[in-house]
């Protein structure tokens, strides 16, 4: 099993700069986070090179799904399976998309040369662990969990704030790499007041991370049909390990 080589962050990042506009929502979008080179490889990882399943959820049910072979949904279950989780989900929380649980697979000593744990070992190294503490002023960013997500036309997230108990989480993120997306194709990240109205929404963009304290009410609004590619992207939680 061969390693896959490093990852880098872009090297003219300036996160002190960029402190006080994170202070003052709680969250922001930045571009160009990694080098080039670095992203380029990642897409073409999520494109080629990942296992990826199904999972659904309503509420506290999780659903995990083959994509193919025999455990696969037929299209008459899975149309039926999106006709439960749209009427489970009017009034409550839930989501459907396309994922790969890179830090369970790591953690459990399960690595297999793929640039994806490559992409762990970043997000939980010094450099980026830095550089979160000096965008937020915060000490305590100790450990990013991580998977992969594809979200494809039908696939969405309803609104939660990513409060869990014991979970010990700080910062939700998102680093996006889709080399090209438009807004009317949904997948938008949105930000949702106290009234139920979109404060704030970021396009998936390429190579940018998007990230915000945790709780924050946000949503994956609804993939159109007409998107022409999947939304892809690396996602989790910045943590303590206490």
């Amino acid at each position: 099993m061969s390693k896959q080589a490093p990852l880098s962050l872009d090297p003219g990042l300036t996160p002190k700069a960029w402190r006080e506009a994170f202070a003052a929502s709680g969250r922001l979008h930045v571009p160009g986070v990694l080098t080039a080179d670095s992203a380029a490889r990642l897409h073409a990882a999520l494109t080629l090179d990942t296992p990826w399943s199904g999972v659904v959820g309503v509420d506290k049910k999780l659903w995990t799904l083959p994509l193919d072979g025999p455990g696969a949904l037929s299209a008459a279950d899975d149309a039926a399976l999106d006709r439960q989780v749209a009427e489970e989900t009017r009034a409550g929380f839930g989501f459907r998309f396309d994922n790969f649980r890179v830090s369970d697979e790591v953690e459990a000593g399960r690595r297999e040369g793929r640039l994806l744990e490559a992409a762990y070992d970043l997000l939980n190294g010094e450099a980026f662990l830095d550089f979160v503490r000096e965008l937020t002023g915060d000490p305590r960013p100790e450990y990013c969990d991580c998977q992969a997500t594809r979200y494809r036309p039908g696939h969405f997230l309803t609104e939660h704030d990513d409060h869990a108990d014991g979970k010990n989480r700080l910062y939700a993120y998102v680093l996006n790499l889709t080399p090209q997306w438009r807004s009317d194709w949904g997948g938008l990240l949105l930000f949702l007041d106290g009234d139920g109205h979109v404060a704030e929404g970021y396009t998936p963009s390429f190579n940018a991370l998007n990230i915000f304290r945790v709780p924050q009410k946000h949503a994956v609004s609804y993939v159109t049909p007409h998107a022409a590619a999947p939304r892809l992207s690396l996602t989790g939680w910045i943590r303590t390990r206490g």
